[in-house]
């Protein structure tokens, strides 16, 4: 059993009131390590979310962007004042949110939610890739049908790409010959009733790779809605089988900026990096910023 360990007890980011498009909300923040420096791909929101309401309003509107922040040591974040990633299709319309980011074959994906705002079951997953991770292109919905959570595994398996994906309230695999058609949908883990996680859940960042399996970071739900990290262990050659599952969370909400925001008792992670032998895990607090909490590879059991 193993716990993350909070590197800072306050936010390393937080909303810019000068800036529209981050003014609200910061968090949920794909995270990637490249040439000595962490690359954090974060969700921002220019307004405040209405979501116990029957339908988006035009006068409730919350529209979500990427932003681009960078680091040499993980914690201290120089950011950009323009958001690197903003909506431009229709599915768009109330922006892009919760990106994930796996590089393949020397080029990086961006897995995120496209929210058209039609109706609160309106998201997709859609996927921008990029060479060099400042100019994205793309904007195309992966799977047609309401679904989030999604991130690619870093490698492929006997020859395929593999998405992880959520239909409620489970974690699904899929895999793919060329990013478009995704086949052989099947669930690898499932709310466990009574627990922390009992409501659904859903992958953090994609999997990250050890000697022994493929690390899983996931958030569970529970009945009170309060959203917590767990972790789990797949199977290096087959990540469709779960070989391990952690019954004690690894991160919750425990800090007030954690337990106090715009949606309270939340901490949601859609990415980690390795550094020198450390997972860095990067989490949204509340919906509101973002913190950074740590594990050392080697300290990793189930």
């Amino acid at each position: 059993m193993f716990r993350l360990e909070r590197l800072r007890d306050k936010p390393i980011l937080s909303p810019i009131e000068e800036h529209e498009w981050e003014r609200a909300a910061v968090f949920n923040a794909a995270a990637i390590y490249e040439d000595g420096k962490v690359h954090l791909f974060y969700r921002a929101s220019n307004n405040k979310f209405v979501l116990n309401i029957e339908k988006p309003q035009e006068e409730n509107k919350f529209v979500s962007s990427i932003g681009y922040a960078v680091s040499e040591d993980g914690i201290n974040f120089q950011r950009f004042d323009k958001p690197i990633l903003v909506g431009e299709t229709p599915q768009e319309a109330w922006g892009v949110e919760d990106p994930r980011i796996t590089k393949l074959e020397g080029k990086y994906y961006m897995l995120y939610t496209g929210f058209g705002g039609r109706d609160w079951l309106d998201f997709r997953i859609c996927m921008v890739w990029s060479e060099d991770l400042k100019s994205w292109e793309g904007h195309r919905i992966v799977l047609d049908e309401p679904n989030k959570d999604a991130a690619l595994l870093s490698e492929k398996i006997n020859g395929k790409y593999v998405l992880f994906h959520r239909r409620m309230p489970d974690i699904w695999i899929a895999y793919s010959e060329d990013l478009v058609n995704w086949h052989d949908h099947k669930i690898i883990m499932s709310p466990r009733k009574g627990w922390w996680d009992s409501k659904k859940i859903g992958i953090a960042g994609p999997p990250l790779k050890m000697e022994d399996g493929w690390l899983l970071i996931y958030h569970g739900v529970d009945e009170n809605n309060v959203y917590r990290l767990g972790a789990a262990l797949l199977d290096l050659k087959d990540p469709s089988k779960v070989i391990a599952r952690q019954e004690e969370p690894i991160l919750e909400p425990e800090l007030p900026w954690e337990k106090e925001g715009l949606v309270p008792n939340v901490v949601f992670s859609c990415g980690a990096v390795e550094i020198d032998g450390v997972f860095y895990v990067y989490y949204g607090a509340a919906d509101t910023c973002i913190g950074v909490a740590a594990v050392e590879k080697q300290k990793v059991k189930f």
